[in-house]
C-alpha cells in the first residue's frame, strides 16, 4: 500500500486532512493506459483529480460548492454544483508552462457558468450533434434537462408516472446513460409520485427505465445509480447493495457482477477495466434500512479498479478522514497529468484564449495554438 500525495495548491481556508491510501499498482495502471480520473465529492466539496506521478498516485484536489455530476472529455468538462453547472475548456498550451514546466499535458479553465437554481443536479452528459449538447439529471424536479441562455433549465423529459413539474423530488431520478449521443437509460429510486414518495421503498423500489420508450426495464433494485451501456451490456450500480450488476433488458433480471465494500455510486469505464466510486454513506434515514448497511458495518470510501473479464478487483483508492463520500467517475482518455483551475483569480486573469485568425496580429513569443497567456510576476 502506498499513500497518496497531495497538491500543494488546495486552499488553506480547506485544510482538512484529505489523505488516502491506495494499492501500488494504481498508478501502474493509469500511466499503461494514458489516463487519469476526475471524482467529485459533494460532502466534501472538491473536485479530485486522480493522475500517475511516477510511481505514487497524485490527488489533486480543487474547491467546488457541491460538486455532484461531471461530464467530461479531451476538450471540456461540465460538473453540475449546488445552483450552477461550470463549463471548463482545456487549454494545452497553458498547461505547458504551469510549473514544473512540461509536465501537465491539459489545463481545463473554467469558461462559463450557468445559473439553474438548486435542482439537485445529478448525472450529466455530452450528447447531440459534436456532442454539444449538455443533458442533466434534474432530480429536484425529476426531469431530464437541457440549456438554454433564456431559462434556468429546459425540461425535456420526465418518468411517464410523474405528473407533474415541481420541485418534489418524487423519484429521485438520478442516473442518465447515453447511446448513440442520445438520452437511452434513466435509474430512479422510486417509481412514485409525491414528495419524496421514493423514501418509503428505498431498500428495493429502484427502476431502471428507457427513455424514448418510457418502459421500466426493471424494477426491484435496490437504490440504482449510473446505468451505462459498454460492451454491448448493460450495466448498473445497485448501492444499496454496494455492487454493480448487468441487466436483461429483454427479462427485466439483472445478475450482480461484484460485489464491493462500499456505497457504489459513480462508474465509468476504459478498455477492460470499470473503475467505480464507493461512499461510507452515512448513518441516516436516507440511508438505513438498505441491505449494505445490515452486510457491513463498516464501509469504505474510494475508488475500485474491477477487471471486466474476472469480475476481480485489480487496484484501489480508498479515502481517509474528510473524504466519506463519491458522486461521480469519470476517465480522462489520453491525458496523463491534467491541471484544473477551479477559480484561481491570477491565473484566470491573465490567462486568454483566442481564436486561430486573431493570433496573427499576436506576436510570435506570447502565442502558439489558440492560447495567448500573459503572467504578471
Amino acid at each position: 500500500m502506498s499513500r497518496s500525495t497531495e497538491a500543494q495548491e488546495t486552499r488553506k481556508a480547506h485544510c482538512e486532512p484529505l489523505r488516502s491510501v491506495h494499492t501500488n499498482n494504481f498508478p501502474e495502471i493509469l500511466q499503461k493506459l494514458g489516463i487519469s480520473l476526475i471524482i467529485s465529492t459533494y460532502q466534501a466539496g472538491k473536485l479530485v483529480v486522480l493522475r500517475a506521478d511516477g510511481e505514487h498516485l497524485n490527488t489533486h484536489f480543487r474547491v467546488f460548492q457541491k460538486p455532484m455530476g461531471i461530464a467530461a472529455d479531451r476538450h471540456k468538462i461540465a460538473l453540475g454544483c449546488s445552483s450552477k453547472i461550470w463549463e471548463l475548456r482545456n487549454a494545452p498550451t497553458i498547461a505547458r508552462k504551469i510549473e514544473p514546466a512540461g509536465k501537465h499535458d491539459a489545463c481545463y479553465l473554467p469558461r462559463q457558468s450557468h445559473i439553474t437554481g438548486d435542482i439537485d443536479i445529478h448525472e450529466m452528459e455530452w450528447g447531440g450533434e459534436n456532442n454539444s449538447d449538455l443533458w442533466f439529471v434534474n432530480t429536484r424536479f425529476s426531469c431530464l434537462c437541457t440549456l438554454d441562455r433564456e431559462y434556468s433549465f429546459v425540461p425535456r423529459w420526465r418518468p411517464k408516472f410523474v405528473t407533474a413539474l415541481t420541485p418534489e423530488d418524487r423519484c429521485h431520478l438520478n442516473g442518465l446513460a447515453m447511446v448513440n449521443h442520445q438520452p437511452k437509460y434513466v435509474t430512479a429510486l422510486g417509481e412514485t409520485d409525491s414528495r419524496a414518495g421514493w423514501r418509503k421503498n428505498k431498500a428495493k423500489g429502484g427502476v431502471l427505465i428507457d427513455v424514448p420508450s418510457h418502459e421500466v426495464i426493471c424494477r426491484g433494485l435496490s437504490m440504482p445509480h449510473s446505468p451505462r451501456w459498454y460492451d454491448d451490456r448493460l450495466w448498473v450500480l445497485e448501492s444499496g447493495q454496494g455492487s454493480i450488476a448487468v441487466c436483461d433488458r429483454n427479462t427485466g433480471t439483472w445478475e450482480t457482477f461484484a460485489t464491493l465494500p462500499g456505497f457504489t455510486r459513480g462508474l465509468d469505464f476504459y478498455g477492460s477495466l470499470a473503475f467505480i466510486g464507493l461512499s461510507q454513506v452515512r448513518e441516516t434515514a436516507v440511508f438505513s434500512g438498505i441491505p449494505l448497511t445490515e452486510r457491513l458495518n463498516e464501509r469504505i470510501c474510494g475508488i475500485w479498479i474491477v477487471d471486466l473479464k474476472t469480475a476481480k478487483t485489480i487496484a484501489f483508492l480508498k479515502f481517509e478522514d474528510a473524504v466519506q463520500e463519491i458522486f461521480a467517475v469519470r476517465v480522462l482518455p489520453d491525458i496523463r497529468f491534467p491541471e484544473i483551475i477551479d477559480w484561481d483569480e491570477k491565473l484566470v486573469a491573465a490567462s486568454y484564449v483566442l481564436p486561430n485568425e486573431a493570433l496573427a496580429d499576436v506576436p510570435k513569443e506570447q502565442s502558439k495554438s489558440s492560447v495567448v497567456i500573459y503572467r504578471t510576476k
